[in-house]
């Protein structure tokens, strides 16, 4: 519909110039999508704005403004309705053509840079990178289509004070590294942790570790790298299960910065943006202020002469900019990091390193609740591990499968996978990222209601009609029940919903979309036969499931969520 609502907004304009002159033809139609379908397809309340301007009862006003209104070849006659609405219904022509015809996209030579997932290394994945992952997979997925050349930052934590003293750790029991799994590695740091705090001479020896590793030192580093590839196997094997396309490829660790960071503080300092306090350099922004209205900083070299995160975010702004020539950056991190974004964004544009013309946006989230209402725990309180929740959701899948489908062995094990995971995908994106949901495996495998499998069983229905129809589908020309046209109307505006996505960074309205076209599918089957229909109805009707299957498919597959065959 990107090509037919501008005509009809034009249309509309002229007709107001036509009726009323041209001191109202830039009022905006303001279009709407018809509540029901009775209403037509689009409203406009045009008239009922314009009345009290020229002192008419709406009603009048609107039937001067369809006796102006020219729509041939458009719409149906214009209708008017309630208090002076003028309803809208476009010609099974101009639908047809939405579906046969959907909108493609060129290339429009940007970059974005899209920075998510950022597990940290010696660590297990949790629940909270899964909602980084998901989204940020799904952002890719919509830029990449809309025709934007995306480059992938896997933001990894792979250094900082904590490897020294897991190093140390290392030497101390006389551990081969590369034995140990992730979770080893995990258990190695707490151990550490506990070394740490109860003998001050471990704790003397790790800070003595840091600046080994900071320096270079190639045994140091040597246990470090170790470290660094048993937790990225570890993370590929997650991303694998999760059907994410991030890489080692994506990698781009904390520890890539290393070297860039004094560079950071010198020309900070030389911009005079830096300012000493308690030891530390500082930089203090206008407009950042605490409660108590004392100013807050960002700081860029601690006061032992080390650096922290801000200092590798700046540096990370800087390199996007410079080297990977981002003309704009996304990064998919929770919401409490949202005040650290905002002064490194100022910060870097106040530095010149990020141009007025880039938009640097933080893509924030909520939090992963409980059935309690509370932060998603282990029963001892402990952080949900994304893989036992990827694994629970395949099982969950394959139990419901083993009731009710009839697949082989192999397909019943690859359909569970696609829907135990794509079950947890569009849980996670089908509400505004900013809120918080509640983790419920029963509610998410739902084969009804909006979720991930009813559209994936949708999908599934679409293809074995289609094969059991044994006809290529050719082109949708007969749209005469409302169902279909109502079907038809939605099929035609996939590529204006992407297109929002990709402006608004919200992965919702895309789960939104796809649920009402698997809605008006049902209402579809329900009206309007097609097996056992005849001649042209019988052809465009399939092709009208053909084009639904295409846009479930592409949609489903823009989410980073399988669109089985059969389930």
């Amino acid at each position: 519909m990107s090509a037919v609502l501008p005509v009809l907004s034009t249309k509309l304009s002229d007709a107001v110039t036509a009726a009323f002159g041209p001191q109202y033809g830039g009022l905006d139609p303001e279009l709407r999508a018809a509540t029901k379908p009775e209403f037509g397809h689009f409203q406009t309340n045009l008239a009922l704005r314009l009345a009290k301007s020229l002192g008419q009862p709406p009603r009048v006003v609107a039937q001067q403004l369809v006796d102006a209104l020219d729509l041939t070849g458009l719409c149906e006659p214009p209708a008017i309705a309630g208090p002076g609405f003028v309803n809208l219904t476009l010609l099974p022509s101009v639908l047809a053509a939405g579906v046969n015809d959907p909108v493609t996209f060129a290339p429009r030579g940007e970059r974005v840079v899209v920075d998510y997932s950022q597990p940290n290394v010696a660590k297990q994945m949790h629940v909270g990178h899964l909602r980084s992952t998901v989204i940020g997979d799904a952002l890719h997925n919509v830029l990449r289509y809309v025709g934007y050349d995306v480059i992938r930052q896997n933001h990894v934590g792979d250094w900082g004070t904590q490897f020294g003293m897991m190093v140390e750790q290392v030497l101390f029991e006389g551990l081969a590294v590369e034995s140990l799994d992730i979770e080893g590695l995990q258990q190695l740091y707490q151990r550490g942790r506990k070394h740490f705090d109860a003998d001050s001479n471990f704790v003397e020896l790790s800070r003595a570790r840091v600046v080994l590793l900071q320096s270079g030192d190639e045994e140091t580093l040597a246990i470090w790298r170790q470290m660094v590839e048993v937790s990225l196997a570890e993370f590929d094997r997650i991303y694998a299960q999760l059907g994410s396309p991030l890489s080692r490829d994506d990698v781009v660790g904390e520890s890539a910065y290393n070297d860039r960071l004094p560079a950071v503080v010198d020309d900070l300092l030389s911009a005079g943006l830096l300012t000493e306090s308690g030891g530390a350099l500082c930089a203090f922004l206008p407009g950042f202020a605490g409660r108590d209205g004392s100013p807050l900083p960002v700081i860029v070299r601690k006061s032992d002469g080390g650096f922290g995160y801000s200092a590798t975010d700046l540096a990370a702004v800087r390199h996007r900019i410079e080297n990977l020539r981002a003309d704009r950056i996304v990064y998919v991190v929770d919401h409490r990091q949202g005040l650290h974004f905002q002064q490194i964004f100022a910060l870097c544009r106040a530095a010149g390193w990020l141009p007025d013309h880039v938009p640097a946006e933080h893509v924030a989230f909520g939090t992963v609740l409980g059935k309690d209402g509370k932060p998603f725990k282990t029963r001892d309180g402990g952080t949900v591990r994304l893989a036992w929740l990827l694994d629970g959701a395949v099982a969950r899948a394959r139990a419901l499968l083993d009731e009710r489908a009839s697949l082989d062995e192999s397909a019943r094990a690859q359909v569970a996978a696609a829907v135990g995971i794509g079950a947890i995908k569009y849980a996670d994106l089908s509400s505004d990222r900013i809120n918080d949901y509640v983790f419920d495996l029963d509610r998410m495998v739902a084969m009804n209601g909006n979720t991930g499998p009813y559209l994936q069983y949708a999908h599934a229905r679409l293809s074995r009609l289609l094969a059991k129809a044994d006809e290529v589908p050719g082109r949708v020309t007969v749209l005469e029940e409302p169902a279909e046209q109502r079907l038809a109307l939605l099929l035609a505006g996939f590529g204006d919903c992407v297109v929002q996505v990709a402006e608004t960074l919200q992965p919702h309205r895309l789960c939104t979309y796809l649920f009402e076209v698997a809605s008006a599918l049902s209402a579809f089957y329900e009206n309007c036969p097609v097996l056992s229909s005849t001649g042209e109805v019988r052809s465009s009707r399939l092709a009208l499931c053909a084009a639904t299957r295409t846009v479930l498919h592409d949609g489903l597959g823009l989410l980073g969520i399988t669109a089985p065959d059969a389930m």
